[in-house]
């Protein structure tokens, strides 16, 4: 990895030119809210953004997508070509980066996916460095920071940019798109500074250390029984989670029942039919039973295969629960003794 200085007034080249050879997705403004949406004019971006509405991994994996279509008469299967679009995913935060390389872990090891592996290989990351909002935890997790899995990250220092290049395409598009200049010593004080602010920021994280022991010895806790009367299983937090990979395949019929697409979509381990069975057997029916398996299986299951918990932090989770159900608030109130929130 390398670093060099790009004056902010110089941010717009760095966007065009990036936009003459990827199609570019940044975050952009929906109301009062962000999402993450293709860029066409540099003036669109809101790198002032503090979250957006649904995490980066719908560009990677789309809550719906067409596998093959097929034809009854002749019994023409067509697969879909996968999808090598160049892209460019223009600044992500850290806690975002940390949950692609998590979602890398399932879809890239041990059976690969192609229709993520096609997406992943064609996309360039260009992370960007900000503040913790109000409902963000990603210290707890250690996701506060990143150190790979982008091309380009750039961090605010008011009137430029501090510029970490980590790879060779990095490297290439910042010739190619932008004058940069070497850093200076001020440059990397100042560097510093905003690093030691940020962490300065961060007031009243739990510390999560100890949680997967702690889940161990909270199994029976009457806790989930008080969570599983709150949730609606609506699964709102799956769906706006930048680390829920679960879906469900689907054969969607013309009315003629002659042809048809099969779809990958979106699915929630919180919808009550997730594990149900042959002859309507359910392993999990209750409500408590799912909200239980979708915190174990965030900070038990997956630790246990990959040693990382399969949450970044982000919050995006309780902003969306209508039941108001916080992993935050969970932890801190297991870590309190159980039995209530």
């Amino acid at each position: 990895m390398f670093f060099r200085v790009m004056d902010k007034d110089r941010l717009p080249d760095l966007v065009r030119g990036l936009a003459a050879e990827y199609e570019v997705i940044g975050p952009i403004a929906k109301g009062d809210e962000f999402v993450f949406a293709i860029v066409s004019d540099p003036t669109e971006l809101r790198l002032d953004y503090d979250t957006t509405i649904l995490p980066p991994k719908k560009h990677f994996m789309p809550p719906t997508e067409s596998l093959m279509s097929f034809r009854v008469q002749d019994s023409e299967v067509v697969g879909e070509e996968l999808d090598r679009t160049p892209r460019v995913l223009f600044g992500l935060h850290p806690c975002d980066i940390n949950g692609l390389m998590l979602m890398d872990n399932v879809f890239l090891q041990g059976y690969e996916d192609p229709y993520y592996k096609a997406r992943r290989e064609s996309t360039l990351i260009v992370g960007l460095n900000c503040m913790p909002h109000e409902g963000c935890f990603c210290k707890a997790w250690g996701t506060d920071e990143v150190h790979w899995g982008f091309d380009i990250f750039l961090s605010d220092l008011g009137d430029r940019y501090f510029v970490s290049v980590r790879s060779v395409e990095g490297a290439d598009l910042l010739d190619r798109c932008v004058e940069t200049r070497q850093i200076t010593p001020e440059d990397t004080a100042e560097f510093q500074r905003v690093a030691s602010e940020f962490q300065a920021s961060f007031e009243g994280q739990p510390d999560t250390s100890q949680v997967p022991l702690l889940l161990d010895a909270k199994y029976d806790d009457p806790i989930w029984e008080e969570l599983g009367s709150r949730c609606l299983s609506c699964g709102a937090c799956s769906m706006v989670c930048p680390t829920c990979y679960c879906f469900d395949v689907r054969d969607r019929l013309e009315p003629d029942g002659q042809e048809g697409t099969r779809e990958r979509v979106w699915d929630s381990c919180l919808y009550i039919d997730f594990a149900e069975v042959a002859h309507g057997h359910n392993f999990r029916a209750s409500r408590a039973a799912r909200v239980k398996n979708r915190y174990y299986h965030k900070q038990w299951g997956y630790l246990s295969k990959f040693e990382r918990v399969l949450c970044v932090g982000c919050g995006r989770c309780a902003s969306a629960c209508k039941a108001d159900i916080n992993p935050r608030i969970v932890i801190e109130a297991l870590q309190a003794g159980g039995g209530s929130l």
